[in-house]
């Protein structure tokens, strides 16, 4: 019996022309906030923010995506 790939589509976007932030969305998912930088490394702001961002994209994030940044606040100051 041969095992099937599941197969992702996968969106990248930005919300304004001029963003390094590239959005991510998946058809396969809902509630995820996923972000790039490169379209390569994938991060999610559940897990990832602010411990495996480097010190440039947290800089990023917090120009781009203010809201955010609000909302995991107390994951800094940890």
């Amino acid at each position: 019996m041969s095992k099937m790939k599941k197969m992702e589509e996968i969106t990248f976007y930005r919300n304004k022309r001029g963003d390094k932030v590239w959005r991510v969305d998946r058809v396969d998912e809902i509630g995820g906030i996923e972000v790039s930088f490169d379209k390569k490394k994938i991060y999610n702001l559940w897990t990832d923010y602010p411990s495996k961002f480097s010190a440039e994209e947290i800089e990023i994030i917090k120009k781009e995506m203010p809201y955010w940044v609000d909302f995991f606040k107390s994951r800094e100051e940890e």
